[in-house]
């Protein structure tokens, strides 16, 4: 039997895990306890919108979310009522769309537009068309959730990372509500217990580079 070339294996692996790297984004984001950068996207409205711009706000709840994926989509009437509940605390949403639409057409700045008329949100909706900001937090997975709460210093930290729930299909049948766990400690000026958990969804369509 002939012996394998090991160099030209090592080569082949070496070649391989450059791909995989070259299809996915190199900064692994945010982690719980850092300083998360504001961002000046365009809302759905036209406007431009930041968390600067949220002068009375505690935090916010950033929701990396998308027209087209099932789970996106199971998840806004949650998303609604996350708004609802804690915007009167201090901690409203802001929904952001990372998915080229390029690769994803239906993820169209026109379709968000639709998207939320339909859907009536009540937070803003804003197009990260460039993917900067989505990559400088660091998300995979529509949805993925950051809840960030603001210092005495204006800038914003890093409290919780991952999903809302433990049910990403079917709102009935939720038995663990981790974002407003984390939520209830923020507001009570609570250390939050489980800041971390997995988001659950689809890969977020990123632009060919």
């Amino acid at each position: 039997m002939k012996k394998a070339n090991l160099p030209f294996v090592f080569f082949m692996c070496l070649l391989f895990v450059g791909a995989l790297l070259a299809a996915s984004p190199a900064n692994p984001g945010y982690q719980v306890g850092d300083t998360a950068r504001d961002f000046k996207l365009k809302n759905v409205d036209g406007k431009m919108v930041s968390m600067a711009d949220h002068k009375d706000a505690k935090g916010f709840i950033v929701t990396f979310t998308c027209n087209t994926c099932p789970y996106s989509v199971a998840y806004e009437d949650r998303i609604i009522a996350l708004h609802n509940k804690y915007a009167p605390k201090g901690y409203p949403v802001i929904a952001i769309n990372p998915n080229d639409a390029t690769a994803s057409p239906k993820d169209s700045y026109a379709d968000m537009q639709q998207r939320a008329r339909d859907k009536n949100f009540p937070f803003p909706y804003l197009h990260d068309e460039t993917q900067e900001i989505t990559r400088a937090y660091g998300a995979t997975r529509t949805p993925h959730l950051y809840i960030v709460q603001k210092q005495s210093d204006g800038k914003y930290k890093v409290a919780y990372i991952g999903t809302i729930d433990d049910n990403s299909r079917d709102a009935s049948k939720v038995e663990k509500k981790y974002a407003e766990a984390a939520l209830d400690e923020l507001v009570a000026g609570k250390s939050i217990s489980q800041p971390n958990t997995k988001a659950i969804g689809c890969t977020i369509k990123w632009k060919e580079a």
